[in-house]
Order: C-alpha cells, then sequence, then structure tokens
C-alpha cells in the first residue's frame, strides 16, 4: 500500500443491514442502544499504519470509521491528523475486484462543510481505471462545480412571483465546544448549484393524467405535431445508471453565441442549434457514443456572485433587463440523441434557457429522448480535449434534480 491507493474495508455490514424501519434500527439505532454488536472497523493502530504508509483515502461499508463503543473518536482522530478523508456507509463493495479498480467519491460542494453526502461509485475492467487512477495520483483533477453558499444565487427564482425554487440554507443545529466547530445539515434545492436532470423532471409517469395550463397545453400540441408524441418517464435520479453521466468530455464552445438576440425580444436565450453542433463536428471531429456534450457559455463564472451583485445571474436574464444565457432547442437534443449522446451538459444556469415555452421543449425531448443532463458547471474553459467527465449526483429516492459534483480528469 503506498499513496494514491484508495484502501476499502468490505464487511458487507450496509448490504445486510441497511434496511427500511424498523428493521433499519440495527444499522445504528441497535448498536448504540447496546442491543446488537457493532460492526467491523479499523481501529486506530490500523489508521497509524495506514497513515504511515501515506495511504490518505479510505471507505467502509460500515456506518461510521472506527469500532463501537469507545474506539470510534480515536480511530477518527488517528486517521484525520494524517490528513486522511474516507467515505462512510459505502455499499456493494463485493463488486469491486481486490486491486486494480478506480473508486470515486463526489459529493456537493459545501462551503465550510466539515463533512458532506456523496455518491461513491467505481469503474472496472479494460484500460480507463488504470487512466483515471494515473491522473489522480498525478493530480490531474478540474473541478467544475461552484462552491455552496447561502451567499450565492444558487436557484432559480422563477419566472414570475413565487415559482421560485427554494433557496440554500445552512442550518447550525449543535456546537461542539471541543472542536470549536458547529455540526450543521443544509436545506436545499435538488437543482441547487451543479444537479442532475433526470428524464422524470418534466415528464409524467405512464398512464398519468397531467393538469396543464391551456398556454401549455397548446405549447404541448405544438411540441407533438413537430416532433411526434411527447414521452413519460418514471426514471427518478436514483434509477439513473452513473455510466450515463461519464464519458469523454466533447465542449462545445457556443459563446460566439452572446449577443445575438435584440433587445427588444428579452427575455430571449440564443439558441444553440443542430446546425452548430455540425459545425463543431467539422472542426473537432465527430461525436462519438457516450460521449459527454458540454456546452460552454461562461455564463456562471462570469455571473455567480454575492449580493449585491447577484442578480446577473438569474434575475437579469429572466426579466428582460438582460440577454439570457445560450441554450439547446428541442432539435438540437434530437440531433445529439442521433449521434449516440447520452448526456449534455452546461456551465449555464440550466439547458433550457430563459424562454418557458422553449425551455419546456428542450426538457421534454431531453426526457423522451432518455437523455439526462447536468446543468450548472463552471471552470468548462480549463477542460482539455482528452478529459474525461465524471459526475455524480446524490442518490436520493423519488428525486426529480439531483445535487452532485462534476469534475474531469486528464
Amino acid at each position: 500500500l503506498h499513496f494514491g491507493d484508495v484502501v476499502l474495508f468490505r464487511s458487507d455490514y450496509s448490504d445486510t443491514y441497511y434496511q427500511p424501519l424498523p428493521e433499519g434500527r440495527r444499522f445504528i439505532a441497535d448498536i448504540l442502544d447496546r442491543k446488537a454488536p457493532g460492526y467491523p472497523d479499523p481501529d486506530p493502530d490500523c489508521m497509524e499504519l495506514l497513515g504511515r504508509r501515506n495511504v490518505m483515502t479510505l471507505g467502509t461499508d460500515s456506518a461510521s470509521m472506527g469500532p463501537l463503543p469507545d474506539l470510534a473518536e480515536p480511530t477518527h482522530y488517528a486517521g484525520l491528523k494524517y490528513g486522511m478523508i474516507w467515505t462512510e456507509g459505502a455499499t456493494n463493495l463485493k463488486a469491486i475486484p481486490p486491486t486494480g479498480a478506480f473508486y470515486c467519491m463526489l459529493g456537493p460542494r459545501h462551503e465550510g462543510g466539515p463533512y458532506g453526502e456523496g455518491r461513491a461509485f467505481s469503474i472496472v475492467g479494460g484500460e480507463l481505471p488504470g487512466r483515471l487512477i494515473e491522473s489522480c495520483r498525478r493530480k490531474r483533477a478540474i473541478d467544475l462545480s461552484p462552491v455552496l453558499s447561502p451567499r450565492y444565487p444558487l436557484t432559480s427564482p422563477g419566472f414570475g412571483t413565487g415559482e421560485h425554487r427554494q433557496v440554500y440554507l445552512k442550518i447550525d443545529f449543535l456546537y461542539s465546544e471541543y472542536l470549536d466547530m458547529w455540526h450543521h445539515g443544509h436545506l436545499m434545492d435538488s437543482m441547487a448549484g451543479t444537479h442532475l436532470v433526470p428524464p422524470s423532471y418534466a415528464l409524467p409517469p405512464r398512464d398519468t393524467a397531467v393538469q396543464y395550463s391551456p398556454e401549455v397545453r397548446a405549447w404541448l400540441e405544438d411540441y407533438e405535431q413537430r416532433f411526434g408524441k411527447r414521452g413519460t418517464s418514471s426514471m427518478t435520479t436514483e434509477q439513473v445508471p452513473i455510466e450515463w453521466t461519464c464519458g469523454n468530455a466533447r465542449v462545445i464552445d457556443v459563446r460566439f453565441l452572446i449577443g445575438s438576440t435584440q433587445s427588444s425580444q428579452w427575455p430571449a436565450s440564443p439558441e444553440i442549434t443542430a446546425e452548430h453542433i455540425r459545425q463543431h463536428e467539422q472542426q473537432a471531429g465527430p461525436l462519438a457514443t457516450g460521449d459527454v456534450v458540454i456546452f460552454h457559455t461562461g455564463h456562471v463564472a462570469r455571473h455567480l456572485k454575492p449580493a449585491p451583485g447577484d442578480t446577473g445571474l438569474w434575475a437579469d436574464p429572466l426579466s428582460g433587463r438582460a440577454e439570457g444565457w445560450p441554450a439547446p432547442g428541442p432539435e438540437c437534443i434530437a440531433y445529439l440523441k442521433s449521434r449516440g449522446i447520452r448526456c449534455v451538459a452546461t456551465d449555464a444556469p440550466d439547458l433550457g434557457g430563459v424562454d418557458p415555452r422553449r425551455a419546456l421543449m428542450t426538457y421534454w425531448m431531453l426526457g423522451s429522448r432518455e437523455m439526462v443532463g447536468v446543468e450548472f458547471l463552471t471552470s468548462v474553459d480549463q477542460v482539455p480535449s482528452d478529459a474525461w467527465f465524471l459526475f455524480a449526483a446524490v442518490k436520493v429516492r423519488d428525486c426529480h434534480g439531483g445535487p452532485g459534483r462534476a469534475i474531469v480528469l486528464y
């Protein structure tokens, strides 16, 4: 074992005991109440050994790191003093070979977070794991997700009064005097910061009647005349395969569209068309099945600012005081699907743009073609041509969005 390795402690504990309540009390509560034996975990001496070997990343499929009842805290201290990080509550470690797999843990980028929820996954087989492991060892990684903070406009204020999404809040609930730290949680929308757009976001389940307004019913009639029957979907965030949001990064620079609309037309977003994609392919080579297309608008990087300078991201474009960000129309999404693209990402606040009619058609097309979106990226201008994109949303059941973290390795 040496620097760059990830050590994962497998006992199949979570696979066995992470169950719906009341059976799920066996996972943690029964242990703390001394009604059941604790989960297996490394002790402080084990952490010391790994620390001396410069192993800085661990994981366990137990509920926490360190044996109960007396060694959990000493085990934490023994590892943290070396600067270790680790995953707790992993599962399905039996699917990973003893060595050679690429392991990744991605979570929302909370400001000042002493810990955080996240998504753990592994890539096995073929040449890709070795390539990604080498990139990590050489620290060739670029973070594409902005920091989450109540100081920033991370969620849409909506097209009208009362249509805003839940703002991002940090909630302190317990002060630890000996750590001089507030334990805290977050109240956040499923589309705060970098997030997933699953097929079910804008589509109803099969055989479900939808009470659209007369205006939206007219939009749907127009959509179906042009593109065929709008689809249905029950694919929420936890059902989206992780491989859909990982792949070769294909950055398409659409900044040339900025300034192409007339102020008399606002609110309006310049439309990214299928022809723009074809022009990119002529210059950079054809898109391939499994590529992740990333639209580079520069909007979040330019406008993600704290108050009072926070109106440029959402409020000004939505109200018509400024041009909207470039966004794909439904024809563009259909063309990308024909090229084998499953995931479309953007460094704008969303893929829809500021025209609600075109935005809804774009999302209808995305879901109807069983595609997903990743929105609210940043630093896309730093992505090199040979980068591998990885995004993981927190695995929340029945979620129609999904906050997460996006990176590239190169």
